[in-house]
Order: structure tokens, then sequence, then C-alpha cells
């Protein structure tokens, strides 16, 4: 296992920081820490995977990303945890360990910002910056019960950030409190006094509940019915057929869009280095990677093309004014170790990315609310909005569950 930070009970930290703010302004007072697939001025990025740390010189310069938040008057304590190349949704790491699901000791955090999740969930920061791409932070912000936000895809700059799968992943943000989530969205959105329209519509998407636990789907029907009769908003259910047409199911933004193209795209960021690096790789990545080394990266062609037909839909039937909701995961988190038979495997990530690739191939932002517990664990309940639309989702968000201004 790779170095571990003394006197940290949540396993979250790859190291320990103290960058001060470089300036001031709307996250003054605040702390914050950083996926270590996130550079840091000086401080190798280790991506997960201690040979690729090794195997690279420490970066010169911060993520922009990083620049903003110092400027913006927050301080950086720390990097933390990352799941091995970023490529996986549960958080348990054969190199870094299994961060502190802090609501659910037992249980996995979620990932791939597993350290993220975990360093917000226990106590070390008010807020983390990650990534997502597949579901990397509104896994483990749903799991471990944190606001999580995924914005529109490029709206957060990129640079100095790890790639992983370019077409859909975006730099995000994960906290305990929304009023930590909207100031650092806002910073790294670059705001300003942007209008946004009033919100119109609240629309459940049905196909994602079909597949969730009964108790998830139970939690989420009644927190969102609570929603619609304290706004006075109905709530319309509509299924992915009504906004992709065809008779599509919901599965095919993942299986038939989303799964090829991140292989393909991980084969040309990722793969050509473990190729030729021949680096140590833990088991259970290993058993991924079989699969991108098996594939036929001609059939990534069409999923490109189908990514790009699913975001035009997709974004038509979500004009200014709308959101649309279901439960971020579909499971509470798994128990750590459980994860281990192709079956536990599958029924986890297919389920669970049969949701998240929604706002993936739709390049939407979604934010993730803690407002959901099952036999005593949390489930987030997931609100989006079109591409671009991130200040209105915001905004939206605040009025549909009356969060203080």
């Amino acid at each position: 296992m790779s170095k571990i930070v003394p006197s940290d009970p949540s396993g979250s930290l790859v190291e320990r920081l103290d960058l001060r703010p470089v300036g001031s302004g709307p996250l003054d007072g605040t702390t914050f820490t950083v996926k270590d697939n996130i550079d840091v001025a000086g401080h190798q990025t280790s991506y997960g995977s201690p040979a690729w740390r090794d195997g690279h010189a420490a970066p010169v310069h911060n993520a922009v990303c990083v620049d903003q938040l110092l400027s913006a008057g927050a301080q950086c304590v720390g990097k933390v945890v990352a799941d091995e190349f970023t490529y996986s949704l549960d958080g348990e790491s054969q190199f870094f360990g299994t961060p502190r699901n802090a609501r659910a000791p037992d249980r996995v955090p979620g990932g791939s910002s597993s350290g993220s999740a975990a360093s917000v969930a226990n106590g070390l920061a008010q807020f983390s910056i990650g990534t997502d791409s597949g579901g990397s932070i509104r896994v483990p912000a749903s799991l471990c019960g944190l606001w999580g936000m995924r914005p529109s895809l490029h709206r957060i700059s990129e640079a100095g950030v790890l790639p992983f799968m370019p077409s859909v992943s975006t730099v995000g943000v994960l906290a305990a409190h929304f009023e930590h989530l909207d100031a650092a969205a806002r910073v790294l959105l670059r705001s300003g006094s942007r209008a946004v329209a009033p919100l119109r519509r609240l629309l459940l998407l049905a196909d994602a509940f079909d597949i969730c636990d009964e108790a998830v789907r139970e939690q989420a029907n009644a927190a969102l019915h609570r929603v619609s009769e304290r706004t006075g908003i109905p709530l319309e259910t509509v299924r992915f057929s009504e906004i992709a047409g065809e008779g599509l199911p919901l599965g095919d933004c993942n299986d038939k869009a989303l799964r090829d193209l991140q292989t393909a795209e991980f084969q040309s960021t990722i793969g050509n280095w473990i190729e030729t690096a021949k680096p140590e790789l833990g088991t259970t990545f290993t058993l991924a990677y079989g699969n991108v080394q098996r594939f036929d990266r001609l059939a990534a062609l069409d999923s490109l093309v189908r990514c790009e037909r699913f975001f035009e839909a997709i974004n038509a039937f979500l004009p200014a004014g709308v959101v649309i909701c279901f439960p971020t995961t579909p499971v509470i988190a798994p128990l750590k170790g459980t994860l281990t038979t192709l079956d536990r495997v599958l029924d986890f990530y297919d389920r669970t990315m049969t949701i998240t690739a929604f706002a993936g191939v739709g390049r939407l932002p979604e934010i993730s609310a803690p407002l959901l517990t099952v036999n005593d664990c949390p489930v987030g309940l997931s609100f989006a909005a079109g591409h671009y639309q991130d200040e209105f989702l915001l905004a939206s968000v605040r009025q549909l569950l009356g969060v203080a201004g």
C-alpha cells in the first residue's frame, strides 16, 4: 500500500497541505481538498496509481481550478485519494486503501472521487474538488450523504487535470452544505451576475426509478412529491423514450453510447502509457483493463455519433426553466469487500451507470442532494437541467429544497 498520512482517521489524505489563499473573495475562511488527479504545484500527482506518480515529475503549476479557489479566499488542506486511474465507482483502492464513509463506516464511499467525499464527510474540509465522467462525483456524494455537483461539460477549466475521458469528463464539487457547494461552484463557473430563467416545470425520469431498489424508489418518490406540494410546481412523469424517441430505453445512454466512448478514449489517454510503461496494476483494475485491451476501437465511432444524437435530443427536451429529477444511485453503498463477484459488480455498475450516463451524454449539470436515508444509509436525489444551465440549476435547487440563502 502507498504512503499513508499519519493521524488521518478518514483515510482520505494522500498529502496534508497548507496552501494559503492568494486572494480574497466569496470563499474567504473556507477549506478544501483536491482529488489526486488534479495538479498542485510541487506535489506529484498519483492519478490513484503509485506507478504513475513515480513515473512523472511534480507539476510546476497548479491546475487552473486550484488557482481559482485559492484566489477566491479558500485554503487547500490536502490532496486526497482517487481510485486507480479514476476508473471505478466503488472507492476501494488496493494501493491507498478505502477512505472512510463517515455515514456508513462498514460500506464503500463510492468513487472515483472517494477521498474527496471522505475528506468532506469526515470534517477535514468544507468542500473538495474532484472529477466526474460516469458518476465519479455524484456516486460518492450519494453514498456518503453529501452535496455533489457535476457541472455542464467544459464549463470549468480542465487545464492541469489528468485526462480520463475528454468527451465526458469534468471538474466538479462535493460539499457538506449547499452554501459551500454553491459558492465554490460559482467561482469555478465564473458565474458573475448571470440572469436565470424562472423554474416552470419539474420532471420525474421514470426509467431511473424503475431500476432502483424498492426502498430507494419509494423514498425518492415521497421526497419529490413533498417538494412538489411545498412549491406548488406539479410533478410530471417522463420516460427516456419520450426524450430520445424511437422507443429507446434509458440504458442505451450507457450501453450504446457512453461505455464504448469511455473505453476508446481511455485507450488513447492512459492505455498508451500502460502498454509502454508496464506499471504495477491493482488486481481489480487489471480485470477492468482487460476489457479495454480487447476493445475494438472502430466500435466507438458509432458511439460517438450516438452520444451526439442523445445530446441533441436531451437538450431539446430540457429548455430553460425545466428541471428533471431521479435518484442519484439506485442502491445504498455496498458493504466493503463485497464487490468480488461478476454478478455483484455488474448489478452495482450497470444499474448505477444507467442513471449517471444520462447527464454524461447530455453534458448536463446535475446536483446530487443528500435527501434520502435507506436502512440508515444515505442516498442522493439528483436534479439536472439543460446544458450550460448551471446557474439556473443552482437557483432551482435552492428554491425547490428551501435551502437558506
